[in-house]
């Protein structure tokens, strides 16, 4: 049975104790609370403190919970918000466009799957929920690249692989592929990630206008494509579904 690290114990006790009863706590009260030595809560206080999970009063010298916290709560409740409004819609897309639905969001150089609707039809499929898909290649990826300047900085700085033949990888034609994504409202993949495979995205925006995820679908690549281009109902059925979050999240103006 693996055992637990018990440094990582100790601050996430001490993170629960500051986030319950005074509102900051000094380091005696910590450590007697805890049943630790000074030396050793103050130790990790520190580490919480320089990581911005812990702040200081210059003061008093009491600890309290920090701003990194709440960045990374409001985060968890975008995503879960993020999802809960995408429900009916993404499983609707899937319904009326007959492929798989993805809701992904940005984590750290890539695309994280927080939402997944499968085609709908007897064929056996994976739940990628979870999964990481890259950013130069997905649809959902060059959407996000495109819209969320973190992204864009994100996927400029990291190596763009050439996953197949088809793969931009390129400085200069990758940012003419976000341009015309841009230009576009959404983006595309063919081919470009895995062989025979075809994906379509579109960015959703919150309240404050902000790019917060995007949502696409993929399928095979002679479903998804006529005549070697998408086909034009799939894109407008994309869109549609990203309006349609969007405005659920609040966003009044139509992208």
């Amino acid at each position: 049975m693996a055992r637990n690290i018990q440094s990582l114990e100790r601050a996430a006790a001490m993170l629960r104790l500051l986030a319950g009863g005074e509102r900051r706590l000094g380091l005696s009260d910590i450590a007697s609370t805890l049943g630790l030595a000074k030396g050793t809560a103050h130790g990790i206080l520190r580490t919480l403190q320089q990581e911005g999970f812990v702040e200081q009063d210059d003061a008093s010298g009491r600890y309290q919970l920090g701003a990194e916290l709440l960045r990374l709560g409001n985060s968890y409740l975008d995503v879960h918000e993020l999802r809960a409004r995408a429900l009916v819609w993404t499983d609707d897309l899937a319904r009326s466009s007959g492929e798989s639905v993805y809701l992904g969001v940005l984590h750290q150089q890539g695309v994280l799957i927080v939402h997944h609707v499968f085609r709908p039809d007897d064929s056996r499929q994976v739940l990628e929920v979870g999964a990481m898909h890259p950013l130069h290649s997905t649809a959902l990826g060059k959407v996000l690249s495109a819209y969320d300047p973190v992204a864009h900085s994100e996927v400029a700085e990291a190596e763009r692989k050439a996953f197949t033949p088809r793969t931009v990888t390129g400085a200069s034609a990758f940012e003419d592929v976000l341009d015309l994504t841009r230009a576009r409202g959404w983006g595309s993949d063919v081919e470009e990630t895995w062989e025979g495979v075809a994906s379509v995205a579109a960015p959703i925006h919150d309240r404050r206008r902000l790019p917060v995820g995007a949502v696409g679908i993929t399928g095979a690549v002679e479903r998804v494509c006529a005549d070697g281009e998408l086909r034009s109902d799939l894109v407008a059925a994309v869109r549609d579904c990203a309006r349609a979050v969007s405005r659920d999240l609040g966003a009044l103006r139509r992208f």
